[in-house]
């Protein structure tokens, strides 16, 4: 009796992490979007609007992990090449893709991965810790940057230093994020210490 019960009690528990997955991936897509609308401020000489898509960007690694995060970037990205005006400004479709910040923008699964990536596997434990979560961002951080310089200098025709400097009035704002970030992030790991855990298999 108790060899037949085993499958028929395991397989639900895969099929509810499972829908539990999506159901995250989906939600923070949605705040992703959210945060992008939020602001809309132009910055610096590229004229790159300053909002809090960094916060959510990051936040969905932090929180849901490499896989998970870089998911959830992607479905934003996805929905916005689509036509769904979940981008900056409002804006939607393609162009976006070849624009000013079309580094910053195709930067973002990567950047949530790898802030998941060392948030699950370097912080292990002590991602309940703000100040450990927060140094595990600022490597994400610090790609969300590299790759927004270069899509500058690339679409701008423009050189090196004078992107970096297009770039530099988002580092204090970014810096703060990543600090709200981790708090949210370390918060949410000491509620739910499993969320991280391994989905156990079938």
């Amino acid at each position: 009796m108790a060899m037949t019960e085993t499958p028929a009690t395991s397989a639900p528990a895969v099929r509810r992490s499972t829908t539990t997955d999506i159901a995250l991936i989906a939600a923070f897509a949605a705040l992703i979007a959210a945060c992008a609308v939020v602001g809309g401020i132009p910055v610096g000489g590229a004229g790159v609007d300053i909002t809090l898509q960094t916060f959510g960007v990051i936040l969905a690694g932090a929180v849901l992990g490499p896989v998970r995060g870089f998911l959830a970037n992607a479905l934003y990205l996805l929905l916005g090449a689509i036509g769904l005006p979940v981008f900056a400004g409002h804006t939607a479709g393609l162009a976006p893709f070849t624009g000013v910040s079309a580094g910053y923008l195709w930067s973002f699964p990567f950047v949530a991965a790898l802030a998941g990536l060392l948030v699950q596997y370097v912080a292990r434990e002590r991602r309940t810790s703000a100040i450990v979560v927060f140094l595990c961002c600022v490597p994400a951080m610090v790609l969300n940057h590299l790759c927004g310089v270069v899509g500058m200098k690339i679409y701008l025709d423009v050189p090196w230093h004078t992107a970096f400097s297009y770039d530099a009035p988002f580092w204090l704002g970014d810096t703060v994020k990543i600090l709200v970030v981790a708090l949210v992030a370390a918060e949410v790991h000491r509620a739910f210490p499993q969320l991280l855990a391994r989905r156990p298999k079938a």
